[in-house]
Formats: structure tokens, C-alpha cells, sequence
């Protein structure tokens, strides 16, 4: 028996082998490669989604080309009109034929009209989840459901509830006045804006009742009423006296309530408050009765007079103006100018020495000329009187 000394290999992926590492390397990737598919997947993907259709039927987990599904209106829509197409079919290129939206929204009915109100379409139409506002006139309460939905009713659409009504407002009889009555008075139910009007009764003294605040009140609904209800007493104000004044309007013997007095104070008197008073609910005069008040006299302008025996009133003096003309001697000038002349101005002084100064020369001139012309005249005659003698 031989023995071969021939040296044998280990296997690749054996853990003596010198390839083991590598031999894991090449598994792994090929676990991880090996599920990919080689070329695209040969199928449409999930059929599209629309706003007014839905898929009829159970959609399928996979769609060969050539494959056809349908849609349906979803609910609270209804088929256009005229009908669009609603099938789809998956194409060779693996996508689906385009669709347009076959199917539009229903409509609730027409609601009914609103009496003593409005109905007021929010969105302009009465398609599925479209609303209505309801509005009352004035005067008039909402009773029911304001605001109205279009919404499914079953396989239909309507609406989420009853139109509401419109009620007028009303108003329990106003209350009742001591001396006085309203001019309504075996009513019992006042509907809104009616008027009621109060006066007063005859009364049984000397003096009337007046009727004190508003004499008309208004239903404003829901039991109020425009204001309080008026009084009715007897309201009388005193004589108004006004020292040193007289009444100049509203004369009287008697003033009962709103009665009006003007004043006036006699001459050298001023007034002192307020000319116009009227009598008040509270029988007092609303303003208070002015005064007159005695003018003060102005403030004198005689010097004061010495009280000792024989003596003068002091006079105020001022120094005699000097007149300063060349040529003449210095005059006093008695007469004083007003104090109160206004000084003149830089212009009209200006303008005065011009024209003083023009004059100034224009007489020189002229006495220059007199001057000139008389001279030569007495030569002229001296000059003949010499001839006159030569010839004797």
C-alpha cells in the first residue's frame, strides 16, 4: 500500500480556506441582488382618485394593460349632463386614461320664502354643502334655526332642518300715571314702533298739572318701551324779581312749568349771569335770577384839587420851543402841539426836506437872475450918462 504525498486544496468557503472572507462577501451580495426584478413591473398603478367619483367595485392588487374599471358618483352627486365617460383602462405604458370629473354636485329645493324676512345664499347656489342665512326685518324675533346646511339625506341631499319664522316683538301696556292717563289704555298688547301718548287729567285746585318729561313712548319691542312715563303735578315757580332790571319777555301773573322769562338791567347797570330763565320741574328757575350791578364810573382825568384854603391846582408846564431859524433871533413859542399827534414817518420826513430843498434852490435861482439882470441894467445907464456928458 502507497501513501501520495501530493499536497491537496480545501475547499473555497471552508474556514481553512484562504477565500473564506471573501466567499461571505459574495453571498450577501447576491441575497441582496437577487430580489430586485430585472425589468419594470408590467402593470398600471392604483386607479386614480377623483372628487366626484369613486372606484366601483374592489380595487384589484394588480392591473395588466388592457384591464377596464369603472367609476360611480360618489354621494350627493349626480351624472353631467350630457354624460361624460366613467371608465378607465390601464395602457400599454402602464398608465391609465385620463378622466374628467363625469359627475356634479345635487341640489336641495328651493327654500321657502321668509315672511317679515329674508333669505340670504351664503355660496350663491343651493348645491350639496351650500347655506342659507335667515335674517328678520326689524321689529320681528328669529324663532327656529338661524343658518341652514344642503346635506345628505339617505342617497338624496336636503336640508339640515325647517326654516325658521319671524315673530313680531311686543310690548306689555306701559305703566300707569298718577293725575294722568296714556292715550291707550284698554289695550293690552302693543306691537313694535306703536305709539302711546300721555296727557293729564283737569286738576281740581287753581293751579293746572303739568305734564313733566316725555309725553310719547314707543314700543321698542320685547316689553320695553322708549323712555320712562312722564309725571303729571302742578309746578309753579315764584315772581322773578330783578333789582335794578325789569322782564323785557315772558310777562305773566302766573308761571307754571317751562315758563320762559328774559331780562334786561335799567341804565348804568350791567348784567350778571344769564338773561333767559325758565321754570324747572321742581317749580325753581333753571338758570338762578341774574343781577344788576352798578356800572363803575371811569377813571377821572382832572388833576386833584388842593384841600388848603386859596390855593391853586397844580399845573404841569413845559419848556417854551425855541425857534432855531437863521438869521432871527431865538422865539418862544407859546403854543404846544398835541400830545397825542402821531410822530411822522422816515418817508414823509424825506419827502418834505426834498421838496423844502427843491423850492430852496429854485429861489435862489431866481434871485440870482434878478440879481444879474439888475446889475447889468445900471451898467447900461452909467454907461449912457458918461456919453451924454462927453457930448456937452
Amino acid at each position: 500500500m502507497t501513501a501520495s504525498c501530493a499536497r491537496r486544496w480545501a475547499p473555497l468557503c471552508r474556514p481553512e480556506s484562504h477565500f473564506s472572507s471573501w466567499c461571505s462577501v459574495g453571498i450577501l451580495l447576491g441575497a441582496l441582488v437577487l430580489p430586485l426584478p430585472v425589468s419594470p413591473s408590467d402593470a398600471c398603478g392604483d386607479p386614480l382618485r377623483y372628487e366626484s367619483m369613486k372606484l366601483k367595485g374592489v380595487a384589484q392588487p394588480r392591473y395588466s394593460p388592457g384591464a377596464t374599471i369603472e367609476y360611480e358618483c360618489r354621494l350627493g352627486y349626480k351624472l353631467k349632463r350630457p354624460p361624460l365617460p366613467t371608465s378607465a383602462r390601464c395602457q400599454a405604458d402602464n398608465t391609465w386614461t385620463p378622466l374628467q370629473e363625469a359627475c356634479t354636485r345635487k341640489l336641495c329645493q328651493h327654500p321657502k320664502d321668509l315672511v317679515d324676512g329674508a333669505v340670504q345664499y351664503v355660496n350663491g347656489t343651493l348645491e350639496f354643502g351650500s347655506q342659507v342665512h335667515y335674517v328678520c326685518n326689524e321689529g320681528y324675533n328669529l324663532i327656529g334655526t338661524k343658518i341652514l346646511y344642503c346635506e345628505l339625506d339617505g342617497e338624496n341631499v336636503n336640508w339640515s332642518d325647517n326654516p325658521p319664522l319671524c315673530q313680531v316683538m311686543l310690548c306689555r301696556p306701559p305703566p300707569k300715571i298718577q293725575n294722568g292717563k296714556h292715550s291707550k289704555s284698554d289695550q293690552e298688547e302693543f306691537r313694535y314702533s306703536e305709539v302711546v301718548i300721555y296727557s293729564c287729567d283737569p286738576s281740581n285746585g287753581p293751579d293746572e298739572y303739568s305734564l313733566v318729561g316725555e309725553s310719547k313712548l314707543v314700543c321698542s319691542g320685547n316689553d320695553v318701551w322708549s323712555s320712562k312715563p312722564p309725571e303729571c303735578k302742578v309746578v309753579k315757580c315764584e315772581y322773578p324779581v330783578l333789582e335794578n332790571g325789569r322782564i323785557v319777555s315772558g310777562f305773566g301773573s302766573k308761571f307754571y312749568y317751562k315758563a320762559m322769562v328774559v331780562f334786561e338791567c335799567v341804565p348804568g347797570f350791567y348784567l350778571s349771569g344769564n338773561n333767559t330763565i325758565v321754570c324747572g320741574a321742581n317749580s325753581t328757575w333753571e338758570p338762578v335770577i341774574p343781577k344788576c350791578i352798578k356800572e363803575s364810573p371811569p377813571p377821572s382825568t382832572t388833576p386833584p384839587v388842593s384841600s388848603t384854603s386859596g390855593s391853586k391846582p397844580a399845573v404841569t408846564t413845559k419848556p417854551p420851543r425855541v425857534s432855531s431859524s437863521p438869521g432871527h433871533p431865538g422865539t418862544t413859542d407859546e403854543s404846544q402841539p398835541p400830545e397825542d399827534v402821531a410822530p411822522l414817518g422816515g418817508g414823509i420826513i424825506a419827502l418834505i426836506v426834498i421838496v423844502t430843498l427843491v423850492g430852496a434852490g429854485i429861489v435862489a435861482a431866481g434871485l440870482f437872475e434878478f440879481l444879474h439882470t439888475r446889475k447889468k441894467r445900471k451898467a447900461e445907464v452909467s454907461a449912457t450918462y458918461s456919453t451924454y456928458q462927453r457930448r456937452d
